[in-house]
């Protein structure tokens, strides 16, 4: 199913939602719990069916129809296309290994193999990943990109072959972390030079001031709308900074390399460095490198503060506290946090709305909004204005942002010592990397010297007995969930018209025939979703896991 990139923390917080919202607790009581036996035999026939039946050499996309006419990760994919972007085939890879470790049996291990396998056959040269490869080469991607990619009117970011790798949704880092793994499993020499490959990328690509592009190695080229390319801007949008971070230090953890150290407190320095002086004390979703200001990248994120981004920025600021206990990441919090009691909108504003405007002019302080004209990427246009009315609908005008929250966590911070608020940090003390990666999202502070993840009891994973007998019930006979694919998309029908076509396209999630962007599917087809898979799976690792305890 085509959906937004995807988080594990979203895709198993979705997973719950979903499974509630199913109605599916009414009928769990008369289904006796499963098994150790049964619940392993679930987890073989599902992996089985993913691994031989839907897996492209050992690459996986995002969902696909039961026939395997048509398939899809962020966007529609060629056959022999596999996606990197979560929950694509470096996902699929750390779910094999959570099996591994809960079961013992090798087929998983092998399974992570092959996924690892794919992922090496698309790494790019300088070491990193794109958001998706094809291992047909080169040419097929190019055509991908001048057919599928080029006429996804709301995905900029596929509209151009840059033929480098992204930070961003998230790919490189968890491809990065799962080749880790993948070496410290066994030493593998083949998975040593390829997570060496994907670190000195990660080191290489970073930027003096700490951050990072968004894109690298740099690019100068997609100058759309007469836009900057934006790709080489220090990003924050996506957490592209505190990823790389995470990854580094799991390099510290699993390897002991002291080398990684100054690169994480340098990333780390980013934040303080490119948060703006007041009145503004906030962040843009990506700043320039020069003078680290606000920038603009797709043509709906304008150079502007960024609520949420803030909001993400401070969060990194008080566990980068809890990582050093340097009284310097709290220092600017409050600031923030007022600013951010200063932009939230007056309950007259756009009412049923979240109530942080995404975007603030800089300079100004008002609040901008994103609208959109015409049907096609070849004559639609995006633009922001003071109007909170008929605002697009594929990316949020408006955001839900607990600054109660942060203000609490920051107020608890404030009065513990830099001792005792950094005495678990994991970069004062090694262990082994976690045992599980799926069975919940994970942060710098699985890591930490004092925790536990393999005791710890993961949010929307469970090892409720009624579930997992659900789960075994609900497996087909072929081997797969039967899951509504709730998006879909216009196949490739020749690139948009420069005239626009009859109709009002302003709030939709797709233009006219030609924009190959997904949309929600009014009657959903039945299919196989690599997303239901992984925290099926990881319900059931959870399950087995507390079984052999």
């Amino acid at each position: 199913m085509p959906l937004s990139p995807i988080s594990r923390r979203r895709l198993m917080a979705n997973s719950a939602a979903a499974f509630a919202a199913a109605g599916a607790l009414a009928p769990l009581k008369a289904l006796a719990a499963p098994t150790k036996a049964q619940a392993l035999d679930t987890m073989k026939k599902a992996t089985r069916f993913m691994v031989e039946k839907v897996a492209y050499k050992g690459g996986y996309v995002w969902s696909y129809l039961p026939d395997f006419s048509r398939r899809w990760g962020e966007m529609e994919a060629f056959p022999t296309m596999i996606w990197v972007q979560p929950p694509g085939t470096g996902t699929v890879g750390h779910l094999f290994l959570d099996a591994y470790h809960a079961t013992g049996d090798t087929y998983y291990y092998d399974a992570a193999c092959k996924a690892a396998d794919a992922l090496i056959a698309i790494q790019n040269p300088a070491g990193g990943w794109n958001y998706l490869g094809d291992l047909a080469g080169e040419a097929s991607l190019k055509r991908w990109y001048d057919t599928i990619g080029k006429n996804g009117w709301r995905l900029e970011e596929f509209q151009h072959y840059y033929g480098n790798a992204t930070f961003d949704d998230e790919g490189t880092a968890e491809c990065c972390k799962f080749m880790l793994r993948m070496y410290v499993e066994k030493k593998d020499p083949k998975y040593k030079a390829a997570f060496e490959k994907a670190l000195k990328f990660v080191l290489d690509s970073q930027y003096p001031v700490g951050g990072w592009p968004q894109r690298y190695p740099l690019k100068d080229e997609f100058h759309h709308h007469g836009n900057a390319d934006y790709t080489s801007y220090i990003t924050f949008n996506d957490d592209v900074v505190g990823e790389n971070v995470e990854f580094l230090i799991m390099v510290y953890q699993a390897l002991g390399d002291e080398s990684v150290l100054e690169p994480i407190r340098r990333a780390m320095n980013c934040y303080v460095a490119c948060q703006q002086p007041q009145p503004q004390p906030a962040w843009g979703l990506q700043h320039t490198v020069g003078d680290l200001k606000p920038a603009a990248a797709r043509t709906y994120e304008p150079k502007a503060f960024a609520t949420h981004a803030t909001a993400s920025c401070l969060s990194q600021l008080m566990t980068f506290y809890q990582l050093t206990g340097d009284p310097k990441y709290l220092a600017r919090v409050p600031e923030a946090l007022e600013w951010l009691d200063s932009v939230r909108l007056p309950d007259t504003v756009a009412p049923g709305k979240p109530r942080y405007p995404t975007f603030i002019e800089v300079g100004s302080g008002k609040a901008l909004f994103v609208h959109r004209t015409g049907s096609n990427v070849v004559n639609g246009r995006y633009f922001t204005d003071e109007n909170p009315n008929n605002t697009v609908t594929h990316y949020s005008s408006f955001r839900n942002i607990n600054v109660a929250g942060l203000r609490a966590r920051y107020e608890k911070l404030k009065a513990t010592s830099p001792e005792e608020a950094s005495k678990h940090s994991p970069l004062k003390g090694r262990r082994a990397l976690p045992k599980y990666f799926m069975v919940k999202d994970l942060s710098v502070e699985d890591l930490s010297v004092g925790g536990d993840l393999s005791s710890s009891a993961p949010q929307g994973v469970t090892a409720d007995p009624a579930r997992v007998a659900k789960l075994t019930a609900e497996l087909n006979a072929e081997g797969w969930w039967p899951t509504p694919l709730t998006t879909t998309s216009n196949p490739y029908a020749g690139d948009g018209s420069p005239t626009p076509a009859p109709g009002d396209f302003s709030e939709t999630k797709v233009g006219d025939k030609t924009d190959t962007s997904p949309y929600p599917d009014p009657n959903p087809k039945i299919g196989i979703s690599t997303g239901d898979f992984i925290a099926n799976m990881a319900t059931l690792i959870k399950y087995v896991d507390a079984l052999l305890a």
